[in-house]
């Protein structure tokens, strides 16, 4: 079994670095956008739901990000602060910047997203709103790849990337890659390259390592080359993530497993990776195993894609036992 070695005299259990938004997810399931009659409101954005995620399991989590300075931008810091997240790093902008707002079919499969991100208030975090300090008292630095795809946001997030790394905080990069952010994938190759060389563990699919390797190793879909390409510098873990085949883990020393998945009745198709992270980062941070950390992660996973939303659908720490405990006594 493995262990990430952590440092444990920290506040904060996690700080999570990335963009925080609105979802409007349909109230009627299995209907086409044309024909919805409404919508529920909820907070979304990949690290809004990673740190809600770790939070709801019981962790201390801190965040790092901007939103704007519209009613949009205050729901989220009501919501997040009500869930008892450290926001002492979350930063509003007034430049005329928007919260980022998403509009969701309710599907098992083939969901319709409309995502407004023009000028998205998200972007906008500076580099000097990075607080070295903040980050030094965490155990972990969590960062979503969004936030490497324009500047000043970019910058901001390499840097705090570089404070983790000086104050020993383990740094995870989920590759959160969505190709609207990005003019091409040469660019993003080019940047999640910075950034994966600077995490300790790197999280992403198929599609997305894909992604990260068009300058390096075009066209390869070898899992065991692309782990071992990015398995130098600082990285000691990669996982990668093949939907209902499950994941594929791969540590430095040589070790490798797989987890497969829960299986469930999906409502939507999306959020499990967000809660597979949280779901690895709370057992970590914890003392727990990396191999436990990924069974976690698969389980929330399930649960949340089972679930009609992405931080409301975040289990408890008991629900997710439970959840396991019933799964494996069925087998």
């Amino acid at each position: 079994m493995t262990k990430i070695a952590l440092q444990q005299d920290r506040k904060l259990d996690a700080i999570v670095l990335g963009r925080a938004g609105v979802d409007l997810y349909a109230r009627e399931s299995n209907t086409d956008m044309a024909d919805i009659t409404g919508f529920n409101k909820f907070v979304g954005g990949s690290a809004a739901n990673i740190a809600v995620a770790i939070n709801r399991l019981g962790g201390k989590v801190g965040f790092i990000g901007c939103v704007a300075d519209d009613a949009f931008g205050g729901y989220v810091k009501q919501y997040m602060s009500g869930q008892g997240i450290n926001l002492d790093g979350m930063m509003t902008d007034n430049s005329g910047s928007r919260t980022s707002v998403a509009f969701t079919e309710m599907k098992p499969s083939d969901c319709t997203v409309l995502i407004y991100r023009n000028k998205a208030s998200d972007l906008t975090l500076k580099p000097e709103q990075v607080s070295a300090e903040y980050i030094a008292n965490s155990k972990v630095l969590v960062v979503t790849g969004t936030a490497l795809s324009e500047s000043p946001s970019r910058e901001a997030t390499i840097l705090a990337m570089q404070h983790a790394r000086r104050s020993n905080t383990l740094v995870v990069l989920d590759v959160d890659y969505r190709p609207y952010s990005w003019r091409t994938d040469v660019d993003a190759s080019i940047y999640y390259g910075i950034a994966a060389g600077l995490s300790d563990i790197v999280i992403g699919n198929r599609e997305e390592f894909d992604m990260m390797e068009t300058v390096l190793a075009p066209g390869n879909k070898d899992d065991d080359a692309t782990a071992a390409r990015f398995l130098h510098e600082n990285t000691q873990v990669v996982v990668i993530k093949a939907g209902e085949f499950g994941s594929k883990v791969y540590c430095r020393d040589g070790y490798k497993f797989q987890q497969g998945i829960f299986r469930v009745d999906v409502q939507k198709p999306f959020g499990s990776g967000d809660s597979f992270a949280g779901g690895l980062i709370w057992t970590l941070v914890n003392g727990g195993e990396l191999e436990d950390g990924v069974k976690h992660g698969s389980a929330a996973a399930a649960i949340n894609v089972s679930g009609n939303s992405c931080t409301e659908a975040m289990p408890t720490k008991e629900q997710l036992f439970d959840f396991i405990e019933t799964r494996e006594q069925s087998l």
